[in-house]
């Protein structure tokens, strides 16, 4: 229990950190410390709501089995796959995408967007951020694939509808979800050029080395012919 709230306290420093940054960045004011706390406070709940481990929970309901003790140890809907439930692995892959989505949606019309430019895209990476490093499990998450599809739903709906058809057919084809989601995520800022201008799309490359990073195991394993198929 006191290591969860380190690490609580680690991500909220992060997250303020982030804020603190930002602002020194674009040359903002920090007179208005209540305003500065705020965003911190935004970025973390962002944070939290991606941090929600979906697949291990649901997972543990459905099956009794813990994800992080089967295959890759991950988290996210392929692994749960491996469970043998398909209805786990369909929840996991439905709650993960809305876990990006939905808190976007509230900050962006349910609260007025109260974010100012200099911080607005990092909002779009924090549930990515808590999904890959959730403060609950030692910062031993997923890799951002579900949740990214949820975030950029909530920032262009045409492109994700084109990227996540990219993912579930390559996905189908090659029998390799690392595969399938690198790819979609790989082309993602190409692809926005035609949906959003170009600075808009800065921290969708940002968004896209994430993805790369967190996969850095798989993209080892598919250069050697080694990566598992479903």
């Amino acid at each position: 229990m006191r290591s969860i709230f380190r690490n609580f306290l680690m991500a909220y420093g992060a997250c303020l950190l982030l804020a603190l940054l930002s602002t020194a960045l674009f040359s903002v004011d920090f007179s208005d410390h209540k305003n500065l706390i705020k965003q911190a406070a935004t970025l973390f709940l962002l944070y939290l709501s991606g941090s929600i481990p979906f697949g291990l929970l649901i997972a543990k309901s459905l099956t009794k089995k813990d994800v992080r003790t089967l295959g890759s140890g991950n988290i996210g809907m392929t692994n749960v796959l491996r469970t043998g439930s398909k209805l786990a692995a369909g929840l996991t892959l439905l709650f993960d995408i809305l876990k990006g989505l939905l808190p976007l949606l509230i900050l962006q019309h349910g609260a007025g967007n109260p974010f100012p430019e200099h911080l607005f895209y990092a909002t779009f990476l924090m549930p990515v951020l808590g999904h890959m490093f959730p403060c609950w499990l030692r910062f031993k998450g997923g890799k951002g694939i579900a949740t990214g599809f949820g975030v950029i739903l909530a920032f262009s709906w045409p492109l994700a509808l084109l990227c996540f058809f990219l993912w579930i057919s390559i996905a189908k084809f090659f029998k390799m979800s690392s595969l399938a989601g690198l790819i979609a995520f790989g082309v993602a800022p190409f692809l926005g050029l035609f949906f959003r201008p170009w600075p808009d799309l800065i921290w969708l490359g940002i968004l896209t080395g994430l993805v790369f990073l967190a996969h850095r195991d798989n993209i080892k394993r598919l250069l050697t012919g080694q990566e598992n198929k479903f």
